[in-house]
């Protein structure tokens, strides 16, 4: 399914198959795995998410051993952050009881307090005690915009050095993928739930996860699987008018979608 539907993220598709596959096949994993996603909207964090979630269970997203929280939506008031705090260890708590296999997903995860990403730092730190309940089984998602503007500026120096996006590695040593990995911290170091919770200071992040911005080629592919999602026929001519509604950035440059893939689906409905 990554294969065929993420369009541009090579990198993202590497480390997550790698990752998720490797935990799954650990007979008795240390901890549970801690996957942090980051790039701009529209990037495909979120299939990603749904992904993993249609591949651990028949129910996808509506399995009863995945949690999705959106911060805004779950947790809109610091003042109410302590039943917050307690509702959302039960929640936690009562589904790795309930599922050999959980999947929790935190959506717009910059915009969680502090306090409560130390709340669930149990559930995710090294496991210690042989109890009753095997938190290690557990999967934590942290989807985000923080970074985005880090990863942009590496695939645009790529392409304005003539380099193909696809060229970009982790493992690479370059200036421009150091500034990668270690922008997500410099990103972090600003009045955030990440910054202050200590998620990064006790390396409970397994692998930081970044999404790069997608070009004309891609929001092509995904008007291309709108059109198939919906069963309806389309014209190359169709996609390229799909693709020229969004808005691309830099201004000089016009390479990257301001938004991603975010607004295409709704966009076909132009031509029903």
């Amino acid at each position: 399914d990554l294969n065929g539907q993420l369009h541009g993220q090579h990198l993202a598709k590497e480390v997550v198959v790698r990752a998720v596959q490797g935990f799954l096949q650990s007979p008795q994993p240390e901890k549970a795995l801690v996957l942090s996603f980051h790039g701009w909207s529209g990037t495909g964090k979120n299939f990603v998410a749904r992904m993993v979630a249609s591949h651990l269970y028949r129910d996808g997203l509506k399995s009863v051993c995945v949690r999705v929280f959106i911060s805004l939506f779950h947790f809109p008031h610091h003042k109410y952050v302590d039943s917050y705090k307690a509702q959302l260890k039960k929640q936690i708590s009562e589904t790795v009881q309930l599922c050999k296999q959980s999947l929790f997903i935190f959506d717009e995860a910059e915009k969680l307090h502090f306090s409560l990403l130390d709340a669930i730092k149990p559930f995710m730190a090294h496991y210690a005690n042989k109890g009753q309940v095997d938190y290690p089984r557990s999967i934590f998602l942290f989807l985000s915009n923080l970074g985005g503007n880090t990863i942009n500026e590496v695939a645009l120096d790529f392409w304005r050095a003539g380099r193909v996006r696809e060229e970009i590695s982790m493992e690479d040593d370059s200036s421009q993928m150091k500034l990668l990995k270690f922008g997500f911290v410099l990103h972090f170091a600003t009045e955030n739930g990440y910054a202050r919770s200590n998620l990064l200071k006790d390396n409970l992040i397994d692998f930081f996860v970044p999404f790069l911005p997608l070009e004309y080629h891609h929001v092509r592919l995904c008007a291309r699987d709108a059109f198939l999602a919906r069963g309806l026929p389309y014209t190359e001519a169709a996609l390229d008018e799909v693709a020229r509604m969004m808005v691309f950035v830099p201004k000089e440059e016009k390479l990257f979608s301001a938004q991603g893939c975010k607004t295409v689906s709704q966009r076909i409905n132009y031509f029903l």
